[in-house]
């Protein structure tokens, strides 16, 4: 189980925080708004096997450093198109991924997201989930819940693997993590009311924190995938942490989530037929 985290910063200031994460994640979802117009002229870049970048991705990111910057000019941006700097974990560090989902916004598949957390001395204090096709906003604080739209949000309360709905994550550009994953999958899928895969982890994490999804696990997650989706969860009365079971941290990554009983179930089953 995850230990208790003690927020690092007064709830004014966590408050602020998510004020910041608000409006960047805004700002930059309506950069990607505007590049899905065009997205048949877009050019497709590839970052390594499978992986692709456009400039939107880069607008993108450049759009909310640009509200960070002016609002918090000694903060560092840890981003995934502009040289992350992965170890930054003193101050105040803004963890953000412009455009997660970008094969499925280079396809015109409408599921997408911009995300964005506010960590102060490597613990996480505020963050922002939009899903830009559909506008809706998820948020939380330390201490303070997570909301949807606004209203607060909790995990589903299923207990039962026969009625979970489970979401996962391929390990899609490295291949020698395959021959471990899929084993996983016959177990899942046998004992549980289904299996989605929707390419967006940031968005799976925001659906388990709202109670759409009993848990998720993928077996390598970025710092920007996880980092506004661990607070969103664990305000929301579930779970994140390794598949070994340690607290889930904002960095390179397995990632095991859900509300606290289809945690359990979820690591156990996975762990029990890993190769």
């Amino acid at each position: 189980m995850e230990a208790d985290v003690a927020p690092a910063a007064s709830h004014a200031e966590r408050r602020a925080l998510l004020a910041t994460c608000v409006a960047a994640a805004a700002r930059a979802a309506e950069v990607v708004r505007a590049g899905a117009e065009r997205r048949a002229s877009l050019t497709w870049e590839s970052k390594g096997r499978f992986d692709f970048v456009s400039d939107v991705d880069r607008a993108s990111e450049a759009a909310l450093g640009d509200v960070i910057r002016q609002r918090h000019p000694d903060a560092t941006l840890l981003a995934e198109e502009g040289s992350p700097d992965a170890g930054a974990t003193r101050g105040l560090v803004f963890v953000a991924d412009p455009l997660d989902g970008t094969t499925n916004f280079l396809h015109g598949l409408p599921w997408y997201a911009v995300s964005i957390a506010a960590l102060v001395d490597g613990v996480p204090a505020a963050g922002a989930i939009i899903n830009v096709p559909t506008g809706a906003l998820f948020t939380a604080t330390a201490g303070g819940g997570a909301r949807h739209a606004g209203a607060p949000m909790r995990v589903s309360e299923i207990a039962d693997p026969a009625r979970a709905l489970i979401a996962t994550g391929f390990p899609f550009t490295r291949e020698e993590e395959i021959a471990r994953y899929v084993p996983m999958l016959p177990a899942v899928m046998r004992a549980t009311s289904g299996i989605r895969r929707a390419g967006a982890a940031a968005l799976d994490l925001a659906d388990v924190a709202c109670g759409r999804y009993e848990a998720f696990w993928e077996l390598r997650l970025s710092p920007w995938d996880i980092a506004a989706g661990i607070l969103l969860i664990r305000e929301a009365g579930g779970i994140v942490t390794t598949l070994d079971g340690a607290p889930c941290p904002v960095a390179v990554t397995s990632c095991v989530a859900g509300n606290p009983s289809m945690h359990r179930w979820l690591i156990d089953t996975l762990v029990n037929r890993e190769p």
